[in-house]
């Protein structure tokens, strides 16, 4: 797992920005934003997903079936 520090770091070095990451992952950016900001405490739905993506959590991302865990 990383930090969201790590994260943005990250983001810095490889030179790719926030933005861009979230339009090639199909999330939208205002929703990256609240999490690498810490204002989501990404614990379901697309900041879930967003979070695991990007190593700031363990966890995994479940395929939409329409029922159930």
């Amino acid at each position: 797992m990383k930090t969201i520090e790590q994260v943005r770091k990250e983001f810095e070095y490889s030179g790719q920005s926030m933005t861009r990451w979230a339009q090639e992952n199909g999330y939208p950016v205002h929703l990256v934003q609240q999490v690498l900001s810490g204002r989501s405490r990404f614990l379901r739905g697309k900041s879930h997903e967003i979070a695991v993506l990007l190593r700031l959590k363990d966890g995994y991302i479940k395929e939409s079936s329409g029922g159930g865990i």
